[in-house]
């Protein structure tokens, strides 16, 4: 029954859909499930939830909830998109001991920091899953009093929990758990290992997120791992994929702390194998920190006339990062420059022409 009591001038409340209004039951715990993960359950309107009690593991919610209304179907899961495919909503102050919301945040002398994270697919992906979601909450079990918890020796993100974030871009739920456990960066790196571009460009940047708050307590740790990800591109017997992306954007994010390994990229301008890879690189760390690399501008612009359209290309967004008007006259005869070129930013890979990557160069000097 609902307790009728006021906390201060808000009273207690029964959890209720976000999307359709109608209250819900309590989530429960999949019997298919490991010890110790997310209850969840489902409203009357399709949505989905899953219960974080702590109010600190947002992302793997957010995991547990989607997949969860996937009818466990990871390879669905990695496939759907953020509004394209699904809604999310979060429910907060929610106490799973009484199955309450508390808008107080205080109940009973306990502080209630759960949320319930809300996922509603859209109609045609929910016509083939719904089925087999009410099938699994007919044989969930009840949750045990005091919540379930997560052990403190389990990494808080799964592999896969990983991949699906950065398969959907979503680095900030990675960030939170890096801030925790640095042995994140672990299933982080493994992704650099693909031959897809932009899921690569995606792990990798998330990445330099990743590296950067754990940095803040434990250089030491980031530095081993250039160190490693320099010895991948020089060990002929060793996958350097990702290598590049990673460094160039662990150090854009924290170039202060790892500002003095640029000179070793600049070792590999001379291997015509790696010298597109390296422009990249440096053009990254050139796009967050011009002023580290302003003053090598002369040795760049000779790369506008190699034979590689990778490298003339890479060069004219590298001279552009860096607001290199001296040189505009060397960038202008790349203008009919036809050759595409894949550009990562932000997420997105984006195929242009290196003319109007010089273009853009020119219009930013």
């Amino acid at each position: 029954m609902l307790p009728n009591k006021l906390m201060g001038r808000e009273m207690l409340k029964r959890p209720s859909c976000p999307f359709c209004g109608d209250f819900i039951n309590r989530p429960r715990e999949l019997a298919t499930r490991r010890p110790g993960e997310m209850p969840v359950g489902s409203c009357t309107c399709g949505a989905v939830y899953a219960c974080d009690i702590t109010g600190h593991n947002l992302g793997a919610a957010m995991i547990e909830a989607l997949v969860f209304g996937c009818n466990m179907d990871w390879d669905l899961a990695w496939d759907l998109l953020p509004e394209e495919d699904y809604l999310e909503k979060q429910v907060e102050h929610y106490d799973i001991v009484n199955h309450i919301i508390v808008p107080g945040g205080v109940f009973e002398a306990r502080k209630i920091a759960g949320v319930l994270y809300f996922i509603r697919l859209h109609d045609d992906v929910l016509e083939v899953t719904a089925d087999g979601v009410q099938k699994m909450l007919t044989r969930a079990k009840p949750v045990t009093p005091e919540g379930p918890t997560r052990s403190k020796k389990q990494i808080l993100l799964s592999k896969r929990e990983v991949e699906l974030f950065v398969r959907s871009f979503r680095p900030e739920p990675i960030v939170e758990i890096a801030r925790k456990d640095r042995r994140i960066i672990r299933n982080l790196q493994r992704l650099l290992y693909t031959p897809d571009t932009a899921f690569r460009s995606r792990a990798a940047e998330i990445l330099g997120m990743a590296a950067a708050v754990i940095a803040d307590q434990d250089p030491e740790t980031i530095s081993k791992l250039l160190q490693r990800l320099f010895t991948a591109i020089t060990d002929t017997a060793a996958s350097s994929w990702g290598s590049f992306e990673a460094i160039a954007e662990i150090i854009s994010h924290r170039a202060e702390l790892f500002g003095g390994y640029i000179p070793q990229l600049f070792s590999f301008l001379g291997d015509e194998t790696r010298r597109a890879d390296c422009l990249r690189a440096v053009g990254t760390i050139a796009k967050a920190r011009p002023d580290l690399l302003r003053k090598h501008t002369f040795h760049f612009i000779p790369f506008l006339d190699d034979p590689a359209a990778s490298v003339r290309g890479y060069a004219a967004w590298l001279l552009g990062n860096l607001g290199a008007s001296e040189a505009r006259q060397d960038l202008e005869k790349l203008l009919d420059d036809d050759h595409p070129l894949e550009l990562y930013e932000n997420g997105t890979l984006e195929e242009k022409k290196v003319g109007q990557i010089a273009k853009e160069a020119i219009e930013r000097l």
